[in-house]
């Protein structure tokens, strides 16, 4: 029961505006304090050691590498480019901006990754347009935010690396198994645009097709997808066959990243800098907050908070099915206060062993768990990408429109996760 209260304990102090990484280590020396009895402060001996293990840690190395790949993308002025012809190819039908705006999502998620840099890029750019037209602001508002958050599932993810590592399976197939569900919620959501478009046609009217021949069209789109495309097949490509690691074909891809923004003659030294710099910011905070998860966890064990967890699933609910439901909702309520990366390091640990003793296959349950997770950016009222396009967006469209505009897209997600629950097959069709 101290370690239910700890996390309680914790979730207050994340209320309260502490950040991350100091609430977590910091209720970790709050309860060996209040309880020397039980725990006492030797528990913090093992810390260095586990920290240690953390540094040494070859597939974390991969995350610094591909944030910066995605922040070197980010200032190559590709996603313009992207957003500009495929917003041309795809204007003329009804919904089609949204549509291309879906597409580029799911491109940029597999090139970049980055959710805040392709949700503040499309908000920029497409969310002005598509008003222009006339889209309802709920609907370019819940498109631009769904598609930006992509890059969570679509490898190569951070949160993939991530639950990589924290449930000892492979990143490379994780990576395979992420395709598909990827290519099925892309493809929910232009489905689900074309059918409200089509029924609504006041929601997301056509655009007048410009005199430029269609085939300069598709021409103009095709060298715009070109580069990234040549970039996913060199990083995913390189894992799929088996020829790198992903921490290996991160770095592919930051060379990648390099030699494309060369080529496309907007490299300047200050972009590295920039990269760098941001890199640097986000991989510190990533890792405070997994040092003081290890924290959290060392006490939380050792009051028996685990093993309370893995009793009451087992022995209370006793069911494979109701372990897994249960666990979904979990996730996907604490979503809504928590960050992707608190509950990949503090819940999903406690919940691997439990999954095992179930038999349930670990590559599934952590797309399933990536699949939730993705839903975390975009569920009120701490969606992080909420509050990205809010900032890009400025006084275009207001907070309230941008909650109505995502709940469709929101549930969206839960059928993609039904379906994958449901025929757990679909992660096995690539590999």
């Amino acid at each position: 029961m101290i370690g239910m209260l700890m996390f309680l304990t914790a979730l207050v102090f994340l209320l309260l505006g502490i950040p991350v990484a100091f609430a977590f280590g910091g209720v970790a020396i709050l309860f060996a304090l209040l309880f020397p009895w039980d725990v006492g402060l030797e528990v913090f001996e093992l810390l260095p050691f586990r920290i240690y293990g953390i540094m040494q840690n070859f597939t974390l190395m991969a995350v610094p590498l591909f944030i910066f790949m995605g922040l070197v993308l980010e200032k190559s002025k590709m996603a313009e480019d992207l957003l500009e012809s495929m917003g041309k190819l795809f204007g003329p039908v009804r919904g089609g901006l949204a549509i291309s705006t879906v597409l580029v999502g799911a491109i940029l998620a597999a090139s970049t990754g980055i959710v805040g840099a392709s949700v503040v890029m499309m908000g920029l750019i497409t969310l002005p347009i598509m008003l222009k037209h006339r889209y309802d602001p709920k609907l370019a508002s819940g498109t631009i935010v769904a598609s930006g958050t992509l890059g969570q599932l679509i490898p190569p993810s951070v949160v993939l690396i991530v639950l990589g590592d924290v449930m000892y399976v492979s990143v490379g197939d994780l990576f395979k198994a992420a395709v598909m569900p990827g290519l099925l919620l892309t493809s929910l959501y232009i489905l689900y645009i074309l059918i409200l478009s089509w029924l609504r046609p006041d929601v997301a009217p056509a655009m007048k097709r410009e005199s430029i021949p269609y085939g300069t069209l598709l021409r103009q789109a095709g060298r715009a997808i070109l580069p990234p495309l040549l970039l996913i097949v060199a990083v995913l490509g390189s894992i799929f066959a088996g020829i790198a690691s992903p921490t290996e074909s991160a770095a592919v891809g930051v060379v990648g990243a390099v030699i494309l923004t060369m080529l496309k003659g907007t490299f300047r030294f200050e972009i590295l800098r920039y990269a760098s710099i941001e890199t640097v910011k986000l991989s510190a905070m990533i890792f405070m907050i997994l040092i003081g998860a290890t924290a959290f966890s060392l006490v939380f064990n050792a009051f028996d908070g685990g093993d309370f967890v893995h009793r009451f699933f087992t022995e209370e609910l006793g069911s494979r099915w109701t372990f897994i439901l249960v666990t979904m909702a979990v996730i996907f309520v604490l979503g809504f206060f928590v960050d992707f990366i608190e509950i990949s390091f503090i819940v999903v640990p406690i919940l691997v062993p439990i999954a095992a003793s179930f038999g349930i296959d670990p590559i599934w349950f952590a797309i399933l768990i990536a699949m939730n997770l993705q839903a975390s950016f975009l569920t009120p009222p701490f969606g992080f990408a909420l509050f990205y396009l809010k900032g890009a967006a400025g006084d275009r469209v207001t907070t309230g429109q941008i909650y109505r505009g995502v709940v469709p897209f929101i549930l969206l997600q839960v059928t993609a996760l039904a379906i994958v629950m449901l025929w757990p097959q679909i992660i096995y069709w690539i590999g």
